[in-house]
């Protein structure tokens, strides 16, 4: 086949000579003033959907400054942004807030350090009004550019080392605490933790508050760190956990997935939970229900966090006072079989 050639799009000048007016009408029309005559408006319609127009909004940009779009940043692997529900609940908190107020959602995907570099450069070239970042860690220069920048913007979680950004959260600390203490009430003597996500907010607030339930029995020997909050860390964390120690008992996962994987892993040297480890995840998401026995979890409000942050960058762009601070979310033990 030859190849397609670009359909040439109707411009004002079109709808003008076939309305029968003038292109200053046309505009009028367009931008909704109220001074043109009935008629005239009448005709500019019909010619519209004659030629099939489409406003130009690159050129609607240049003229409000504005580009109806707002950027989503998420700092993991292609394949994590696939794998965890959890994301995709954020993503469809974040698009119904933006929906409403007619802003496109426009996801980018951090995976290397050149996707780093390239986002930073997209972001302050005035595409997005403004952003959301999801699992930013330290030292993370796009972070830091958007802070520096002044886009409007919020992050779901809070890196540590960047102020003046809103942010929205959950208490990761205490919600780890009271999850290892009820899996500590269930009678485990030797409790592990599969430690992820640990150069950020999240992964090393969930491995203090492991620390802090166990407190005088917390054996560093028995916290195993990937990198990664997936399936496939699980299954490693766990091999090397058992090797570490074949006497434990009990495991905090640090989210749903790692704790799938640890299932899975149990299951492949002949041991079950709760029958011979208890094990426990974080985040209630769609692994907890899909795992044999159901996971034991931390429930947090994955779509509430990303309506929230939604609401900050739009409140900015409105113009509206934001608080720096921090907003955290209520979470909740969902007690199932696993533990």
């Amino acid at each position: 086949m030859p190849p397609r050639r670009p359909v040439q799009r109707a411009t004002i000048n079109d709808v003008a000579r076939v309305a029968g007016v003038s292109r200053g009408t046309v505009s009028r029309v367009l931008n909704g003033e109220t001074y043109v005559s009935d008629a005239a408006r009448t005709a500019v319609e019909a010619a519209v959907a004659e030629v099939g127009y489409v406003r130009n909004a690159a050129a609607r940009n240049l003229v409000t400054r504005q580009s109806g779009a707002i950027g989503l940043i998420v700092h993991e692997p292609h394949s994590l942004f696939l794998e965890d529900p959890n994301i995709g609940s954020i993503l469809l908190g974040i698009n119904a807030v933006l929906s409403e107020a007619d802003y496109q959602l426009v996801s980018l995907v951090v995976d290397s350090d050149r996707d780093g570099t390239r986002v930073a450069a997209y972001l302050t070239g005035g595409y997005v009004d403004g952003v959301v970042i999801i699992s930013a860690r330290e030292n993370d220069p796009i972070g830091i550019a958007v802070a520096r920048s002044g886009l409007p913007a919020a992050f779901v979680g809070h890196p540590m080392d960047i102020e003046g950004v809103p942010y929205v959260g959950i208490d990761n600390r205490s919600a780890a605490r009271a999850v290892t203490e009820r899996l500590m009430a269930t009678g485990r003597q030797r409790i592990g933790m599969i430690a992820a996500g640990l150069d950020r907010d999240s992964g090393q607030d969930r491995l203090a508050g492991f620390t802090d339930a166990l407190g005088d029995r917390f054996d560093p020997r028995l916290v195993v760190e990937v990198p990664l909050f997936a399936h496939s860390s699980g299954i490693a964390g766990m091999r090397e956990l058992l090797t570490h120690d074949d006497r434990v008992d009990g495991v905090f996962a640090s989210s749903d997935a790692i704790a799938a994987g640890a299932l899975d892993a149990m299951r492949d040297v002949g041991l079950s939970a709760p029958g011979d480890i208890g094990v426990v995840g974080f985040d209630d998401s769609a692994w907890a229900r899909r795992t044999q026995p159901p996971l034991s979890t931390v429930h947090q409000p994955a779509d509430l966090l990303g309506r929230r942050a939604a609401e900050l960058v739009l409140a900015q762009i409105e113009g509206r006072t934001v608080e720096a601070e921090g907003s955290f979310l209520e979470t909740s033990i969902v007690w199932r079989d696993s533990a």
